[in-house]
C-alpha cells in the first residue's frame, strides 16, 4: 500500500500535486469540529450533560466530520453544489447550536463559502455571530471572549477557503495557459513550414504543369517541340526537388550546444534540476544535429512521460548519455515518431541507440555515433 502511494505521487502532475496541496491545507480547516469533543468531555465532568445526551451529540458531530470535506473536493474538482451534504450538515449545526458548540459553524460557513454568493455567506456569517451571542447572553450572561473566538475562526475558516479556491482557479489556467503555448508553438511552426514550402514549390509546379500542358498540345504537330518541352518539365521537376530538399534539411539542421542550453533552461524550469557535460568540438555537422535531435526528443520524454527531479546530460567521444530518476518499472514500446524512428536514424548514420531503465532506478538514453 506504501509502496502504491509512493508511486501514484511520483507519477502525479504538479497540477495534481497543488490540488493535494490545496485540498490538505483547506481540510486542516475542516479539523476546528474536533474542538468540540473537548467541550463535550468538560462539560459531561461537570455534570452538564447527561451521557445519553452527549452520546447523541458526538454521533452528531462525527457525522459532520465525516462529510464536510466532501463539499471542498467537489468544489476543487468542479462539480455540482452537493445541495444534499450542505443540507445534513447544516441541520446538525442548527441541532447542535443549541447547546452551543460554535466550533461547527465557521466550518459550515466555509463548506457553504465554495458555492454560495460571498454576499450571501457574509450575510450569514454576521446573522450566526449575532445569534449565538444574543443567545449565550440570555441563557448565561455575556461573553466577550465567545464573540471574539467565533469571530476569528469564521473569518480565518471562510476566508483560507475563499483564498485556496482562487488559488486553485490560478493554478489550472496557469496550466491551461502552458498547454495553449506549447500547442501555438507547434501550431505556428506547422503553419511556416507549410507556407515556406508553398512560397517555394508553388511557381515550380505551375511552370512544371504549364509547360506539360503545352508538350501535349505541341505532340502531335511537332513532336521534336513537345520533347523539348518536357526535358524542361524534367529539369524543373529535379530543380525544384533540390529545392525541397535544400529547404528540409535547413529544417532539420539544429546547433548542439543551442539545444543543450535550451533543453537545461526548460527542464529546470519545470523544476528538473539539470547536469550538463558536452564535448561536441570535435564531432561532425551531422552528427550534431543527429545528438541534437536525440536530446531534445529525450528532454520532451522526461517532460512528458516522467516526473524526474534530476537530469544528467553528458557527450563524450560521440557518446551521449541522458539520464533521469523520474522513471520506475518496465518502459513500454517507443512510439514510431519518437525514440523509435530517431533510432532507425541513428543506425542509418552507423550508430546504435537504446533506452532503457537501469539497475540504479534511473532511466538511460544512450545513443552512439560516428564522432
Amino acid at each position: 500500500m506504501k509502496r502504491e502511494l509512493l508511486g501514484r505521487a511520483r507519477r502525479a502532475s504538479k497540477l495534481d500535486k497543488v490540488r493535494w496541496l490545496i485540498l490538505g491545507s483547506t481540510n486542516i480547516i475542516l479539523l476546528l469540529p474536533l474542538f468540540g469533543y473537548a467541550e463535550l468531555f468538560v462539560r459531561w465532568q461537570a455534570g452538564v450533560l447527561p451521557w445519553p445526551l452527549g452520546v447523541g451529540v458526538a454521533v452528531l458531530l462525527l457525522v459532520f466530520i465525516v462529510l464536510s470535506p466532501r463539499p471542498i473536493a467537489i468544489a476543487v474538482r468542479g462539480g455540482k453544489r452537493p445541495t444534499a451534504i450542505l443540507a445534513i450538515t447544516g441541520v446538525i449545526v442548527a441541532l447542535l447550536s443549541v447547546f452551543p458548540l460554535i466550533w461547527i459553524i465557521p466550518t459550515w460557513l466555509a463548506l457553504l463559502a465554495a458555492f454560495a454568493r460571498k454576499r450571501t455567506v457574509i450575510a450569514l456569517s454576521v446573522a450566526s455571530i449575532v445569534v449565538v451571542n444574543v443567545y449565550v447572553t440570555l441563557v448565561e450572561g455575556v461573553i466577550v471572549p465567545l464573540l471574539l473566538t467565533q469571530t476569528l475562526f469564521t473569518v480565518i475558516s471562510v476566508g483560507a477557503v475563499w483564498a485556496n479556491l482562487r488559488l486553485w482557479q490560478l493554478a489550472k489556467e496557469a496550466h491551461e495557459g502552458q498547454e495553449a503555448l506549447s500547442r501555438l508553438a507547434v501550431s505556428e511552426e506547422r503553419l511556416r513550414f507549410a507556407r515556406d514550402l508553398n512560397d517555394l514549390l508553388g511557381q515550380s509546379l505551375t511552370d512544371v504543369a504549364s509547360r506539360a500542358a503545352h508538350a501535349e498540345q505541341a505532340l502531335r504537330a511537332d513532336p521534336a517541340a513537345a520533347a523539348a518541352e518536357m526535358f524542361e518539365v524534367r529539369d524543373l521537376a529535379r530543380q525544384s526537388l533540390r529545392e525541397v530538399r535544400t529547404a528540409v534539411q535547413n529544417y532539420r539542421a539544429l546547433d548542439l550546444d543551442e539545444v543543450l542550453a535550451s533543453v537545461r533552461a526548460v527542464l529546470e524550469a519545470a523544476d528538473v534540476r539539470c547536469t550538463v557535460r558536452a564535448d561536441t568540438t570535435a564531432l561532425t555537422p551531422e552528427s550534431r544535429t543527429l545528438l541534437a535531435t536525440v536530446v531534445r526528443e529525450g528532454a520532451t520524454n522526461v517532460l512528458k512521460h516522467s516526473r524526474a527531479e534530476r537530469c544528467t546530460i553528458t557527450i563524450e567521444d560521440g557518446v551521449l548519455e541522458m539520464s533521469n530518476d523520474g522513471v520506475s518499472g518496465p518502459a513500454g514500446e517507443h512510439a514510431p515518431n519518437g525514440l523509435a524512428g530517431l533510432a532507425e536514424r541513428v543506425r542509418a548514420a552507423g550508430g546504435t541507440l537504446r533506452a532503457e531503465p537501469t539497475r540504479e532506478g534511473r532511466y538511460l538514453l544512450r545513443a552512439a555515433v560516428p564522432a
